[in-house]
């Protein structure tokens, strides 16, 4: 019976840590918006998106955020499905 208790609270614990993010507008998001909704992108790489945008003005393709210091082709590939530019 503890054993099937401690399963139980295993695979709640770990599908309750799974979040389905939402494409995001990198465009128009905030920081945290950003740095929830890419994998590999935390509050740091988000805030620089941010600046990047307002120094060069809105992204026209998405490809566009391997230009942001930090963001690589990797975890571009690993998040092009969520990210969008409006």
């Amino acid at each position: 019976m503890m054993i099937k208790s401690t399963v139980i609270a295993l695979a709640t614990l770990f599908f309750s840590t799974i979040s389905l993010a939402a494409p995001v507008n990198i465009n128009t998001a905030s920081i945290s918006e950003i740095a929830d909704a890419l994998n590999g992108v935390g509050s740091v790489k988000a805030e620089r998106v941010v600046a990047y945008r307002t120094q060069n003005g809105n992204f026209t393709s998405a490809e566009q955020i391997v230009n942001v210091s930090g963001i690589g082709s990797k975890t571009f590939e690993k998040n092009k499905a969520d990210i969008l530019v409006k």
